[in-house]
């Protein structure tokens, strides 16, 4: 992203939360969800009657921006406290809105619109919709939670995790603000509050991380976004023999990982060439998975070996490992795994709306692709986590730049 975009999220949130407001979350918002939606009726109306004010002057008059963008904070404000991502009771817009909120926007100032943009907005928006569906579907600004949604999967795990300890691991905060904060810029277009289009990379989303230190598995992406017309039109086809090669190799890499994980039982550590092996295998489902979700551009080989692909995946070597965390392994990764699978829904997501655009202007734009990157990021760490290649939990949080650790 060159400029800042017109609506950002600021969180401030210190990770603490209330066992008692925890334990009732979802009693405690049902007001908000309540007052949210009457304010709404009155929202849409003031959105339908802005389009024909913008069709005529191209800008959005102060007093009708400020009211709408007030209730797009109020619920962003009224979603980070129902999905965990902030603590603190939320005032009731617009009697106490309050901009201190942990988790809040910031939004600019009413700008001359394109006139063309607004008369097709709704259309325009429907690809940035499908996306925000699958990472938040539902949400204050719509009535309320249908249950599904990334975010509503990661939110159920905070709730326990929150009783337990009373905080919640930034990882997963950070991943539920960043599905708030794409959410607010989707409406915000949609709510003819701004003409920039809704940025879909995470990286935007969350500031530096340095102080947790680097995740043993890391991503690299050399990735120049240029994609082959032809490569994308038969994307699938050509990818047929690479589907085959993995559903072999998955089936050696689960006996490897059973023997791997009965020998590190035994030994405290995987032998060598086990961990070579399902290295290769966790690798290689990288490089596919960047492929076939047009995250990479070029054919990837079939051995999984390091720095062949411009999304690779870096690996440590064989080290020591805990008896009891390797006994319960597969029983402590279920979390991630509920997680990395609601992070392929929106990979998916992220491959089906690149096809197209790069089927017609022959490059991925760089939200999907740092989304998509992001995704195979924490399901290489997942892989890597229940193969016993180490033993440091996935990280789920989103990081500054798609290459980070």
């Amino acid at each position: 992203m060159t400029q800042p975009h017109p609506v950002r999220l600021v969180v401030t949130d210190d990770l603490r939360r209330s066992r008692l407001t925890v334990a009732f979350r979802l009693l405690l918002a049902i007001p908000h969800l309540l007052w949210a939606g009457l304010i709404g009726i009155a929202v849409f109306l003031c959105v339908v009657a802005n389009w024909f004010i913008l069709l005529v002057t191209a800008r959005t008059p102060q007093g009708l921006h400020d009211f709408v963008a007030g209730y797009l904070r109020y619920t962003t404000q009224l979603e980070a406290y129902l999905l965990l991502a902030a603590d603190p009771y939320p005032g009731f817009y617009p009697a106490s809105g309050d901009d201190s909120y942990p988790v809040t926007l910031e939004i600019d100032p009413p700008a001359e619109q394109s006139r063309w943009k607004t008369l097709f907005r709704l259309f325009l928006a429907l690809p940035a919709m499908a996306l925000s569906g699958g990472l938040l579907w539902g949400g204050a600004r719509t009535g309320g939670y249908g249950g599904g949604g990334l975010a509503v999967g990661v939110a159920f795990l905070l709730w326990w995790v929150a009783l337990f300890r009373a905080r919640v691991p930034r990882g997963m905060r950070d991943l539920v603000t960043y599905t708030i904060g794409y959410s607010a810029q989707v409406f915000a277009y949609l709510f003819l509050l701004t003409d920039r289009y809704p940025y879909s990379g995470p990286n935007a989303f969350v500031g530096t991380r340095d102080e947790e230190g680097a995740h043993p598995v890391r991503a690299t992406v050399a990735d120049d976004l240029r994609r082959s017309r032809l490569l994308v039109l038969f994307r699938l086809p050509i990818a047929i023999p690479h589907i085959a090669w993995i559903l072999l190799w998955t089936l050696a890499a689960w006996l490897v990982a059973f023997l791997n994980w009965l020998c590190t039982l035994v030994r405290g550590r995987p032998p060598e060439p086990f961990h070579r092996f399902l290295s290769r295998y966790v690798r290689y489902g990288t490089h596919l998975g960047a492929f076939l979700f047009l995250i990479g551009n070029p054919f990837p080989g079939f051995t999984g070996a390091p720095e062949t692909y411009p999304v690779d995946l870096q690996l440590p070597e064989a080290e020591p490992q805990s008896r009891v965390k390797t006994l319960f392994r597969l029983l402590l990764a279920l979390p991630a795994l509920l997680v990395s699978a609601g992070l392929n829904g929106a990979l998916f997501t992220a491959g089906i709306l690149g096809w197209f655009v790069g089927l017609f202007l022959g490059r991925m734009p760089d939200g999907l692709r740092n989304l998509g990157a992001y995704a195979l990021r924490y399901g290489g760490q997942t892989n890597a986590y229940l193969f016993l290649l180490t033993e440091r939990y996935p990280d789920a949080g989103p990081r500054p730049d798609p290459a980070s650790p």
